[in-house]
């Protein structure tokens, strides 16, 4: 019997000796935080296995906001995903009363605070250094943000974003392309027919790919 190729996505660190490289999955514990196979954290100076703490902020036990990462996703170090934190803003005063209880929860109900929604993020994603990810955004397959990127409104599949607030600068294909690369959907393939066809994934003849995909 053939040795599989690739890492097995149940390993915690996918680089024997290097325990800053981690799977992502198997250091979650909240129930609101979903995260796909090979997608991947690097983070030398903190410590990947704290990215609940330092990397998903403002992700209180009453929070309705959940974020979902797809697989073979790449996050650099000081990506911060905004979960939630959003203040009051049909009132005088933006400041949290009811949080602090002692008499103050009465000003309003926390359940009002304003929620704009999931973070939402597709397969295949790169996240830059320093990005910063708003909740309420989905952001499509393929798409690269760029370090230092802040996302507040949704970014399309294949598109490269960048500044504060993020714009599109660029779209890695043409529209047709993107159809066919979104139809190929090569990271819901088996792994080991990934595999088989890695030269293709990591190149650019798409019409290879596509007939790859066809086969089983």
């Amino acid at each position: 019997m053939k040795d599989k190729i690739g890492p097995d996505p149940d390993t915690h660190y996918p680089i024997t000796g290097y325990d800053k490289l981690i799977f992502l999955k198997h250091f979650i514990k909240a129930s609101n935080i979903f995260i796909g196979d090979y997608t991947y954290f690097d983070d030398r100076r903190n410590g990947p296995e704290n990215f609940e703490v330092n990397n998903v902020l403002y992700n209180y036990d009453f929070s309705k906001v959940k974020l979902v990462i797809g697989k073979f996703c790449a996050i650099a170090a000081e990506t911060h995903f905004i979960m939630t934190g959003d203040h009051k803003l049909d009132a005088i005063s933006t400041y949290p009363f009811p949080v602090f209880q002692h008499g103050w929860e009465n000003a309003f109900s926390i359940a009002a605070l304003p929620v704009k929604g999931d973070i939402i993020v597709g397969n295949d994603v790169w996240f830059g250094y320093d990005s910063l990810i708003m909740n309420g955004t989905t952001i499509g397959h393929g798409a690269i943000i760029a370090s230092g990127a802040v996302v507040v409104k949704d970014v399309p599949p294949y598109a490269i974003v960048a500044g504060n607030p993020a714009k599109v600068v660029k779209m890695r294909f043409d529209d047709k392309t993107i159809e066919r690369l979104l139809r190929i959907s090569w990271w819901d393939w088996d792994i080991e027919k990934i595999s088989r066809h890695l030269q293709l994934i990591c190149h650019l003849d798409v019409d290879q790919l596509e007939a790859a995909g066809l086969k089983n």
